[in-house]
């Protein structure tokens, strides 16, 4: 059974910095693109990062555009998500989902973590 986890949420004041963690069970990550989303109170879910499986290459939302840093570690069947200068608007539960497209529209995925929840104070 497929399995994401993610991990590495947590509260940050603005300007810090966290590093989130999605680990598969199961199956090989590098074979999926892997997207990270998030979802604020009231908010729909959105896309944040994503990164293909083919070439590696990547993409983010304008929002977190030289903030956020997306990479993989085949070798931990592990993919990051780098968040640095965080403002409370970033406050949200991040989810990272695999599929076979890397975009940032969340219905193209086919398999999702359970979230990890981050808040930024401000």
């Amino acid at each position: 059974q497929v399995q994401l986890v993610e991990s590495g949420g947590g509260l940050v004041q603005s300007g810090g910095s966290l590093r989130l963690s999605c680990a598969a069970s199961a199956f090989a990550l590098d074979y999926y693109a892997i997207g990270w989303f998030r979802q604020a109170p009231g908010k729909r879910r959105e896309g944040v990062s994503c990164i293909s499986s083919s070439d590696g290459s990547t993409y983010y939302a304008d929002s977190v555009k030289g903030r956020f840093t997306i990479s993989r570690d085949n070798a931990k069947n592990t993919v990051y998500l780098q968040m640095n200068s965080l403002k409370p608007e970033d406050t949200a539960v991040y989810y990272c989902a695999g599929g076979l497209v890397a975009t940032l529209f969340p219905t193209e995925y086919d398999y999702w973590g359970q979230g990890t929840q981050v808040t930024v104070s401000s």
